[in-house]
């Protein structure tokens, strides 16, 4: 018996994932309370959401963990990431598009795990002004923040690789990176030689957001296959937000970033939005919170009215998948059959083609990774 999911603009499962294990410090933890306590569910309910809040993983704080200096407190960001796929799958399940109250940027193959409960292949944007692609091997700091597209790609610290059983998660092709403005160079080398795309702040800043959202949202797929979002609050540029724990000057504004989210939100195959790294021991006037909350819900907004106008009907039809809660498939992934991972399913189409990527080469900066 097959699962079949019916697709609701209006309605959002809101999941905390409070950590701040895979960071430099502690901090990230505390944002998911903040977020809320900004106003968010009443927020989301007054433009017309269903706010289906599903509460908080564990909180895991960061410690120094200098026993595992090339990859710190990796099984407390497991266990974040597990409960994170459970109240994912649930979320999936039921319809909803799932926001994901982050905790750190570790927490992102959690998320990815949970949608790939039903469907086959999943796409990711990476919105964030640090690659994150990192391993143990070319980690400056060991904080596995940093190596979390890594992760997700199959590099990087095998007790995360392993976390998902038909890893990786995301294939190369599938992996675009948006707003990029710091880069190590183990990472620019990676990128020369993988078919991940990755966009510049500055090419993008040249080129236009909007065109160049279309592209990197056309890269993976976007228009006919599900992907999830991830936004570091810092990729915006420290002019305009810093309440982050590895804020930057240049790169994207605010009214950027803004345009970009607004542009990916109005994707209906878009299965969930992280908001990562917001520090409120850096808001102490709760304006930064506040900001994020209307930076999101006003584009939401704009989704569902784009999702619930007459042509849009059929985004909320039900959308046949292969998985089976009683009866795993049994194929790998990429193929239109069944997958063999008791995890993995939907009949969507393998990932995008393998060209070579085209990142430029920038100035390194190794105090995030």
């Amino acid at each position: 018996m097959s699962v079949k999911i019916a697709r609701d603009p209006r309605k959002i499962a809101l999941i905390g994932a409070p950590t701040s294990a895979g960071s430099h410090g502690p901090g990230a933890e505390l944002a998911p309370a903040a977020l809320r306590a900004a106003g968010l569910v009443a927020r989301l309910e007054a433009v017309g959401f269903q706010v289906n809040d599903l509460g908080d993983g564990p909180v895991q704080v960061h410690t120094a963990d200098d026993e595992h200096p090339r990859a710190r407190n990796a099984a407390a960001v497991v266990e974040g990431m597990s409960a994170l796929r459970q109240r994912v799958e649930q979320a999936v399940k039921s319809g909803a598009l799932s926001i994901i109250l982050g905790g750190d940027c570790s927490i992102t193959p959690g998320t990815i795990a949970g949608a790939r409960r039903y469907y086959r292949e999943v796409g990711l944007l990476w919105l964030d002004r640090d690659a994150d692609l990192n391993t143990p091997a070319s980690t400056p700091s060991g904080c596995l923040h940093g190596m979390t597209v890594a992760h997700i790609t199959g590099r990087g610290a095998p007790e995360i690789v392993r976390f998902y059983t038909d890893a990786p998660l995301v294939r190369d092709p599938g992996v675009a990176l948006y707003g990029l403005e710091r880069l190590d160079p183990p990472e620019e080398a990676l990128l020369r030689t993988t078919p991940i795309r990755s966009y510049l702040a500055a090419d993008i800043l040249q080129r236009g957001v909007a065109a160049t959202s279309r592209a990197a949202l056309d890269r993976i797929h976007a228009g006919s296959a599900p992907f999830v979002l991830h936004f570091d609050v810092d990729v915006t540029s420290s002019e305009d937000f810093s309440a982050c724990a590895f804020p930057g000057a240049g790169g994207l504004r605010l009214d950027d970033v803004r345009q970009a989210l607004e542009l990916f939100l109005l994707e209906p195959h878009l299965l969930a939005i992280e908001i990562a790294e917001y520090l409120p021991e850096r808001d102490p006037d709760g304006a930064a919170a506040k900001l994020l909350v209307d930076l999101i819900v006003t584009a939401l907004s704009r989704r569902l009215a784009a999702l619930t106008a007459p042509k849009a009907d059929a985004q909320s039809k039900e959308v046949p998948v292969a998985q089976s809660e009683s009866a795993p498939s049994s194929e790998s992934p990429g193929s239109s059959e069944p997958a063999d991972s008791a995890e993995a399913a939907s009949d969507h189409e393998s990932a995008p083609d393998s060209d070579t990527a085209d990142a430029t080469a920038r100035e390194s900066s190794s105090s995030s990774s």
